[in-house]
């Protein structure tokens, strides 16, 4: 984007490039939240370490908490060995919580002691780890209202919530479009091997 709102949001990720603060980013479906959390990682002082992602509503409750902190062999009935949880994974890195309105209250709870006291325990552990992770959070949804019906934890928001990063939708930054259309029209272009494609090539749409 070369609107102002997309260029202040290029400069905000400079300025807090330095920065191990946790990062809640706010947008529609559509947005580009995750290609805005690459961005953040890529020019981060983490840039080398490991970035894990995590769509956060694509497990069922009862597995996520096993998913992001791990569980110790014989946690649960089908815990045959140990499995490190994402969290793990990132060590030293930086981790990405898409949907992270999908969190359920007591998976909150677990999030909000990686944030506070930068350690988790492993389903069935005795004890804590260490964290060592950037957590950058997305969402779609006004977590200020979801807070009111009690369904995402205010003291949890507030320490996502350290950095604020809001995108616009492409409705707010129409100066956008036609970047945007330019961007896939020539990557059509150089991807269009078939002649089923080549007519986009000698038939184009804009002038």
């Amino acid at each position: 984007g070369h609107g102002k709102a997309m260029q202040e949001i290029f400069e905000l990720i400079r300025e807090i490039s330095d920065s191990d603060a946790a990062v809640l980013i706010q947008g529609e479906s559509g947005t580009g939240k995750e290609m805005l959390a690459n961005a953040i990682q890529a020019t981060s002082k983490r840039n080398n370490k490991p970035f894990v992602k995590v769509n956060c509503a694509v497990f069922p409750e009862t597995l996520l908490a096993s998913e992001l902190f791990g569980h110790v062999k014989g946690a649960f009935t089908d815990a045959k060995k140990d499995k490190p949880g994402r969290f793990a994974l990132a060590k030293s890195g930086s981790i990405f919580l898409d949907e992270v309105e999908s969190l359920p209250l007591s998976t909150q709870v677990k999030l909000l002691r990686v944030l506070q006291e930068k350690e988790f325990e492993p389903l069935g552990a005795t004890e804590p780890v260490k964290a060592d992770v950037r957590v950058i959070a997305a969402t779609k949804e006004d977590l200020a209202k979801l807070i009111k019906k009690e369904k995402f934890r205010d003291d949890l928001y507030y320490r996502l919530n350290v950095l604020p990063i809001r995108i616009p939708s492409l409705r707010e930054r129409k100066e956008d479009i036609i970047l945007l259309l330019r961007h896939f029209m020539n990557k059509l272009r150089r991807t269009a091997q078939s002649p089923s494609l080549l007519f986009f090539q000698t038939k184009p749409v804009f002038s």
